[in-house]
């Protein structure tokens, strides 16, 4: 399938497809915390992006990497970019997106899309939410190709360089119950 032929018969599906080199990839449902994580997350960033200028979306939003190839779903994306403000289709050039680990996507996230979304010129951070456990990976954009990764749990201030934002880690997790393993 070409991008063209995807970006015309994807909205008309009754649920979202990601594009990448010629093929199509249905987005599967995730769950309740997954799904709460994004939401506490884009609560926290929305007032404090609408002052600047900004736009977070969650989930039903995807990406342009290139003109090329993929068109991606992040969990969550933030731009500031003019252009990307007026869209009504997809994003072209993000400042940060956020991905929501689960066991069954966390490969990719930390794979092939990470090296896709790391590509992006626009990007400056990559933020990875354990949907698990309380934990945080951040990548922000640091001189030339570097990116420098900073990790996060329990009782530590994420800050979001990118956007000026700092919170409590808890707050992603606020609401959520995880799993005890049987030992």
């Amino acid at each position: 399938m070409t991008i063209e032929e995807y970006l015309e018969w994807e909205p008309q599906q009754e649920i979202r497809y990601e594009y990448v080199n010629g093929e199509v990839f249905a987005m599967t449902g995730g769950t309740i915390p997954h799904n709460d994580i994004a939401l506490n997350f884009y609560t926290a960033l929305r007032p404090h992006l609408s002052s600047r200028g900004c736009k977070v979306n969650v989930s039903d939003v995807k990406v342009e990497i290139s003109k090329q190839s993929p068109y991606y779903y992040p969990d969550v994306i933030v731009t500031c970019d003019p252009e990307d403000l007026k869209a009504r289709k997809y994003f072209q050039k993000p400042k940060l997106i956020a991905e929501i680990l689960s066991p069954s996507t966390s490969g990719k996230d930390r794979g092939e899309k990470f090296t896709y979304y790391l590509s992006m010129p626009s990007l400056q951070e990559y933020v990875l939410i354990d949907s698990e456990k309380i934990s945080v990976e951040r990548f922000c954009r640091g001189e030339g190709r570097m990116w420098v990764y900073y990790p996060y749990t329990t009782g530590d201030i994420v800050t979001l360089s990118s956007i000026e934002f700092e919170f409590p880690i808890e707050l992603l997790y606020e609401g959520i119950l995880f799993e005890i393993a049987n030992s």
